[in-house]
């Protein structure tokens, strides 16, 4: 198994793990190094955050273009749309909960009396 971005392949946050076609077998950055893969030792936060973000984009693009196509009756398989439009609502809700809970402890913090 490889550990990937949902519904994409950049190494953008919030990773799951997916068999690997030839063998089957866990890669270096398995279920326990997971974390690993979504931000090294050296990355900033902020870079944590822009390549969530970025992933969270290219799969909202990937959706959309799969709309077109089925739009335009060039898409053979719909089942790709209805997935790739899934992980894209996935995805969004996903990042507005992460968000919403930052805002809030934002608030919280900033709440406190010294």
């Amino acid at each position: 198994m490889s550990v990937v971005a949902v519904g994409l392949t950049s190494g953008a946050a919030w990773p799951v793990t997916e068999p690997t076609p030839a063998t089957g077998a866990t890669s270096g950055a398995g279920a326990a190094g997971g974390a690993a893969g979504v931000g090294g030792a050296g990355d900033s936060f902020a870079d944590v955050l822009g390549n969530a973000l970025d992933g969270v984009q290219a799969t909202q693009t990937s959706a959309d273009s799969l709309a077109t196509q089925a739009a335009t009756g060039s898409l053979t398989n719909v089942a790709d749309y209805m997935t790739a439009a899934e992980e894209a609502n996935i995805s969004t809700q996903l990042t507005s909960a992460v968000r919403n809970s930052a805002l809030q402890a934002f608030q919280s913090i900033m709440g406190m009396q010294l």
